[in-house]
């Protein structure tokens, strides 16, 4: 963590960004701290995550790091017990203020960037992370790989062009419901630059519900969602009309209405099939058989 390769470029952005400004305006923190301010805890944090340290245990190496130390205006760090006690008095209503001051920083960067974009296409995925234990809201979901263990399924979504996290929500393991899907996305689109005026989006089968659609259409966005292999959507295609698909390697596609899980207006739905090879099956030796083979006797193998 040198002067000119580690913590001192990313403080310096924050300082120029207002960063202590706008936590104290956006964000009420009730708790009076002695070792340091509150929006230096905050500013801790950040750093850390800049550097590669993910959890507040972590934060002991850093304890007398002369260059951590001195952004933050103190002889050491506070204790991991400090860090729990900041967060843990902060309410549930701060992570609004905090996204807001995201989305403040965000637009001011893109300003001092010249970076006006008209047109952004949004990437909402939903994944599983599998947690071991008895962690708190781990419930047992719909995990592809690790079926019936607990899990986490957050929300995430990113900005394409720019690769960056526009928001992301840390669920229960319980499957999510389409009311906090379409929370979500709100919350998402609110966040979106001033200057943009087209929106395309894009989402896995975890957020394709009525109330997705809905809170896209609502803010003319134009979207496309993978559906869920339901078996309402199974008994629909038969009676489809089935043509080729030179676009893709796909064996036929087929288009038509469907209304998604959770109410709201029908979709255009676009099926593609392929034709599975069936396995030629492998002969199998009898159970409970031994073979007695002479010396220097010749095997055929195939």
């Amino acid at each position: 963590m040198t002067a000119y390769g580690g913590l001192l470029p990313g403080a310096t952005m924050l300082e120029k960004l207002q960063f202590q400004q706008r936590i104290e305006e956006q964000v009420t923190i009730k708790r009076r701290t002695t070792s340091m301010p509150g929006f230096r805890f905050v500013r801790g944090m950040i750093l850390a995550l800049y550097v590669g340290f993910a959890r507040l245990h972590h934060l002991q190496f850093l304890e007398r790091e002369p260059m951590l130390t001195g952004i933050l205006q103190v002889v050491k760090l506070p204790p991991q017990c400090t860090f729990w006690r900041f967060l843990a008095r902060l309410h549930l209503g701060v992570a609004g203020p905090l996204l807001k001051v995201g989305r403040q920083m965000r637009q001011r960067v893109g300003e001092a960037a010249h970076v006006a974009l008209q047109e952004v296409t949004l990437h909402t995925d939903t994944t599983v992370p599998t947690v071991y234990g008895r962690q708190m809201g781990a419930r047992q979901g719909y995990h592809p790989q690790h079926r019936g263990k607990k899990s986490y399924p957050p929300i995430l979504t990113f900005l394409a062009e720019t690769r960056e996290s526009v928001g992301g929500e840390w669920r229960k393991g319980d499957w999510p419901t389409g009311k906090p899907i379409a929370a979500h996305l709100e919350r998402v689109l609110a966040a979106l630059p001033e200057s943009v005026e087209r929106v395309y989006a894009r989402a896995d089968s975890g957020c394709c519900c009525g109330p997705a659609v809905a809170a896209y259409r609502q803010h003319g966005c134009r979207f496309g969602l993978c559906a869920q292999k339901t078996p309402r959507l199974v008994a629909e295609l038969p009676a489809t009309r089935w043509r080729g698909s030179p676009r893709t390697d796909a064996d036929g596609q087929c288009a038509f209405r469907y209304q998604p899980e959770g109410g709201g207006a029908a979709c255009r739905l676009v099926a593609l099939r392929q034709v599975k090879e069936s396995k030629p099956r492998e002969p199998t030796s009898p159970r409970h058989t031994s073979y007695a083979i002479r010396r220097n006797t010749p095997i055929a193998c195939s």
